[in-house]
């Protein structure tokens, strides 16, 4: 399993436990509005396949209703609320390992300040576009949980059309196409297996190796406090950091 599969799975785990309450629902209201716009104003979650996760995301945290329709009414030019763009950073952390940042923003001035100090004082730095994009692919994800023979169950997975499947511990991995994650998602269900979440991720193609106790902590570091940012959506990286280093 990669360092960054690990990692990945830490943050869902983080996000369900620790984030604050207030701060989960403005980055999802964001996602909604975000959305909406990028579908030129498309409101139903049937015909808005980005709008339908964030939706099932804002869900999942019980977020109210209210919440949700504002967040779409600020979309389509209603409720005088700032404009939110959707704005990606990509950079170096320390060790020369690739990052994009995914915010969803009302101030770019604010946001591209804030991303720029975390890489600087991690001792990164911003690049341009598509300088680190290009060891990425996006991916549908999907988190099973599975039965008592998790072998059978990865088996069966590939069968239905998997492109990968990763033995997470608990849980399992499976990547598919983007564009059929949820159609992957309701065969799994006829399936009779359990997902815990769907998302669509920038995949590393190619990993950058950390074999440093301390390089791993700076990166790590980096990864936490970008993630805080209250404008940052999503944030993915290229490392493989061994376990023994991620759970020091």
């Amino acid at each position: 399993m990669s360092g960054h599969s690990k990692w990945a799975t830490i943050h869902r785990q983080k996000e369900s436990t620790d984030q604050k309450r207030g701060q989960a629902f403005t980055k999802i209201a964001n996602a909604v509005t975000i959305a909406v716009k990028e579908m030129g104003g498309v409101t139903d979650p049937e015909h808005n396949f980005k709008l339908r996760l964030a939706i099932e995301k804002a869900r999942a945290i019980n977020m109210p209703k209210d919440n949700i329709q504002r967040a779409i009414e600020r979309a389509t030019g209603k409720g005088g609320a700032a404009q939110i763009e959707e704005l990606t950073y990509e950079g170096y952390g320390p060790g020369g390992v690739g990052i994009i940042v995914e915010t969803a923003t009302d101030n770019k001035q604010r946001t591209v300040q804030e991303v720029k100090n975390i890489f600087d004082k991690a001792g990164g730095s911003v690049a341009s576009p598509g300088a680190v994009s290009f060891n990425f692919k996006k991916v549908g994800t999907l988190i099973v949980n599975p039965g008592p023979s998790k072998e059978e169950d990865t088996l069966k997975i590939i069968d239905l059309g998997a492109e990968d499947v990763e033995d997470l511990g608990e849980t399992l991995e499976v990547s598919v196409k983007s564009e059929d994650l949820i159609s992957f998602r309701d065969k799994l269900a006829q399936a009779g297996l359990k997902v815990d979440s769907v998302e669509i991720e920038m995949k590393p193609v190619n990993f950058v190796p950390v074999a440093d106790q301390k390089l791993a902590n700076q990166i790590l570091g980096l990864m936490e406090k970008l993630e805080a940012l209250d404008d940052v959506q999503r944030v993915f990286a290229n490392f493989d950091i061994p376990d023994e280093f991620l759970n020091a």
